[in-house]
């Protein structure tokens, strides 16, 4: 095996390992036996919310609101999801924002620049 070869090989185990870790540690850490910290309890709670809200501002950040389409995909996709979950309360359904958005750029965005 050469050098690059054994690279990869090495690199393939420390993320693997890693990942593990990484899942495997909460159950280590806290059993079901053992009460979680009420940190633990409210980061469980008040984390998901927080991711949400980031991934929507990175995926809003670029988006240029004075220049055609207005930002009209992403709002589109954003509302789309956010009415989803509203009345069906399943994330799941975010997948529909990303097919609409989609549509929207391969669809609407030309139309409108020509």
């Amino acid at each position: 095996m050469n050098g690059e070869t054994v690279r990869g090989i090495i690199l393939i185990i420390v993320m693997a390992a890693g990942t593990m870790l990484t899942r495997f540690l909460p159950f280590l850490l806290f059993p079901g036996t053992k009460k979680m910290p009420a940190f633990v309890e409210y980061l469980s709670r008040s984390l998901p919310y927080a991711t949400m809200g980031l991934l929507v501002v990175y995926c809003l950040k670029g988006v240029t609101f004075s220049q055609s389409p207005y930002g009209l995909p992403e709002i589109g996709a954003v509302v789309l999801v956010g009415v989803l979950h509203h009345l069906k309360h399943n994330i799941l359904l975010s997948i529909g924002g990303t097919v609409v958005y989609m549509l929207l750029i391969q669809l609407a965005v030309p139309a409108l620049a020509g």
